[in-house]
Parts: structure tokens; C-alpha cells; sequence
């Protein structure tokens, strides 16, 4: 029993030094930290700077880049637009050029000749311009529709007015020249005489 007396004694002493040793190193951890903390709070600080700033170059790299990328394809898309016109009137330079040579024909043809030789040469000439009229509307020139119709601006260039019975006010009742549409556009107004 005297042994276990002693192992009991001495295992108090012990305990004693670990509790003497364990407050020493806390004391000396504890000013260690109290010295490092505003080192810590400084770096963290400044850590936490540098990601708010990285952030922000981020955020503005991915604006520009959204920028760019719409400019990029709004431009696509204007070129597209372009292209597609340029396709769809490419005959627009070419049939302003024919007209006039398709009213000359029209005017040669409206001319009553007697003679067979000529009305020979005017069957010639009424094949060239039923030619001409196909190829012009192969590309999509076709002829205003202006006469006993509705006088509109957007189609028909007034040149006269003239009062007549029976006919409403606003009406077409001669062309003095043909208008053309190329497709959706006027290529030609047709000039036209107004009922008043």
C-alpha cells in the first residue's frame, strides 16, 4: 500500500509540472500572436485588396470582350444585310441603263406602217422587245401598273391634271411614260396624267 501511496504522490507532481510548462509556452504564443496579429491583419488586408482589384480587371476584361464580341456581330450581320442587297438589286445599274432603249422600242412599235417590207422589220423589232421584257423580268423588273388606277406618289410621278366626266378625282387616266418596280424597289416612277 505504501507503494500505492507513492505512484499516487508523485503522479500530482507531475501534473503540476505539465500545468507550470503548458502556461509558460501560452504566454509566450500568446505574445508571438498578439505581435503578429496586426502583421496578419495587414497582409490579409492587402490579400483581400488585390483580389477586389483582380476582380474588377475581370469583370471590366469580360465587359470588353462582350463588346467586342456584339460589335463583331453586328457587323456580321450589317455585311450579311449588304451582301444580300447587292445580290438582290445587282441589276438595278443595268435595267436604269435598258429603259430608255425598251421605250424607244415601245415608241418604234406604236408607229401604224402600211408597207410589208417595214412590217417586216417591225416583227423583228416586236421579237427583240419581247426579248428584252423577259430578260428584264427574269431579273425582276417588272411594270408599274398605273393606268385607271389610284394616283399614288410613292409609284406615280404627276406631270398633268385634267378634269373628265365619269372619272373620281385621284385616278391615273394616262401614262406618258412606264414605271418599273426591281423587285421591291421603284427602279422608275411612272409619269402620269391625273384626273382632277
Amino acid at each position: 500500500m505504501a507503494e500505492e501511496t507513492k505512484q499516487t504522490e508523485v503522479k500530482p507532481e507531475n501534473a503540476n509540472k505539465n500545468k507550470k510548462e503548458e502556461k509558460k509556452p501560452t504566454k509566450e504564443k500568446v505574445s508571438k500572436e498578439e505581435k503578429s496579429k496586426p502583421a496578419k491583419k495587414k497582409k490579409t488586408a492587402e490579400l483581400e485588396a488585390e483580389i477586389q482589384r483582380l476582380q474588377e480587371e475581370v469583370t471590366a476584361g469580360k465587359n470588353a470582350y462582350f463588346k467586342a464580341y456584339a460589335d463583331a456581330e453586328n457587323m456580321k450581320k450589317r455585311l450579311q444585310s449588304e451582301a444580300d442587297n447587292v445580290k438582290k438589286y445587282r441589276a438595278q445599274g443595268f435595267a436604269s441603263e435598258v429603259l430608255p432603249v425598251l421605250d424607244s422600242l415601245e415608241r418604234a412599235l406604236d408607229v401604224k406602217v402600211d408597207d410589208q417590207n417595214i412590217k417586216n422589220y417591225v416583227k423583228g423589232f416586236e421579237m427583240i422587245y419581247t426579248q428584252l421584257k423577259a430578260v428584264l423580268e427574269k431579273e425582276g423588273v417588272v411594270e408599274i401598273q398605273a393606268l385607271n388606277q389610284p394616283f399614288d406618289p410613292n409609284f406615280h410621278n404627276a406631270l398633268m391634271q385634267e378634269a373628265v366626266e365619269g372619272v373620281e378625282s385621284g385616278m391615273v387616266i394616262e401614262v406618258l411614260q412606264k414605271g418599273y418596280m426591281l423587285k421591291d424597289r421603284v427602279l422608275r416612277a411612272s409619269l402620269v396624267k391625273v384626273s382632277e
